[in-house]
């Protein structure tokens, strides 16, 4: 029999202690989920008569989910090596943080381009200007909240003596997923006049 784990440990191997701190989460993360959805349903009519918005949006979404999903593991390593610290003036978090910020930057710009060769060959009607510019600002805005709910799920699990492998990365993709459809399709109306 495994001894258990004591409290304020950053780790359980037991299937009980997963699946108590994770069920409840991963019902509340399916609800909040649906909200990407129901957004997505309301954006029918412009995607429709823009279809490269519509070719775009799995890419923003899973992009800024994995932006999200490498700055969380890479806290859990740190937290669970024992040199994690939540201070606003620690170079390592500050230079991961500014290295997310990088690669959304230079993943957006990639989106655009790429959009935008696509609606070179089948037609489409949106300049590069503004693929770029609905990329960049949506794909910053999807990097903010990567980045914030990365820390805050981090710190809140390692508070709670929940391990945060458990809970960083299914918190932080779907987080993502929903902030990332609803910043997309809003950029999108705006930029677009809907």
């Amino acid at each position: 029999m495994v001894a258990p784990t004591p409290r304020g440990s950053l780790g359980s191997w037991e299937t009980r202690t997963i699946v108590t701190n994770m069920f409840p989460l991963l019902v509340v993360l399916s609800v909040i989920v649906l909200w990407a959805g129901i957004t997505l349903e309301e954006a029918e009519e412009m995607l429709a008569e823009f279809a490269l918005l519509a070719i775009m949006v799995p890419v923003m979404v899973d992009m800024g989910g994995n932006l999200g999903a490498i700055l969380s593991s890479r806290l859990t390593t740190r937290l669970h090596l024992g040199t994690a610290k939540f201070d606003p003036r620690d170079r390592v978090l500050l230079a991961n943080i500014a290295a997310i910020v990088a690669l959304a930057a230079t993943i957006f710009v990639a989106l655009a381009l790429g959009a935008w060769a696509i609606g070179q060959v089948i037609g489409a009607q949106l300049g590069l200007a503004t693929l770029l510019t609905i990329s960049l600002i949506s794909g910053m805005g999807i990097a903010v909240v990567a980045v914030v709910f990365s820390l805050l799920t981090a710190y809140a699990s390692y508070r709670f003596g929940i391990d945060p492998d458990d809970t960083t990365i299914p918190v932080v993709t779907n987080v993502v997923d929903v902030f990332g459809m609803v910043i997309f399709i809003g950029v999108s109306a705006w930029m677009l006049g809907f």
